[in-house]
């Protein structure tokens, strides 16, 4: 399986990364008004799977190209992808206006996860897209539990 990749640089995986923690740096610095996000997470064994995983998928996604993945062009699942983002940023935005339910739990958990994994489909990183996957879930069940139970 290894013979399909080749070491290299992803300069798409990397950009989608960096916008993807854009909200997260920000968040970082400066509280939102009803900021449930800074409370103590029930779910700590999910939480170092998730990212161990973390760390997995964007190091593959930036650093394993398979030689059969096309030049990046738009295509639907880079579309999808940005759609997520699009989805991600507003998730953001209302939270930071103060609306905090379910929904906008979702939409800071599954959007982000499922931009990176649409990502990984399109380049044809398999080692992104299993690890992408343990992400996808471990974050979920981070936010559900966390958040929504």
């Amino acid at each position: 399986m290894l013979k399909k990749y080749r070491f290299g640089f992803d300069f798409g995986g990397l950009i989608l990364f960096a916008l993807m923690m854009i909200p997260t740096i920000l968040w970082s610095f400066i509280q939102a008004p009803n900021d449930v996000l800074r409370a103590e997470s029930v779910t700590p064994i999910t939480d170092i799977i998730a990212s161990i995983s973390q760390v997995v998928m964007i190091a593959s996604l930036c650093l394993l190209i398979n030689k059969k993945s096309e030049k990046l062009k738009l295509s639907p699942m880079i579309i999808a992808t940005a759609i997520c983002l699009i989805m991600y940023y507003l998730g953001w935005i209302l939270y930071y206006c103060g609306v905090v339910n379910p929904l906008i739990i979702l939409d800071l958990t599954i959007p982000p996860s499922l931009a990176l994994l649409l990502y990984a489909v399109d380049r044809k990183n398999i080692f992104s897209i299993i690890a992408g996957t343990v992400f996808l879930i471990c974050h979920l069940i981070f936010g559900v539990i966390n958040f929504i139970v």
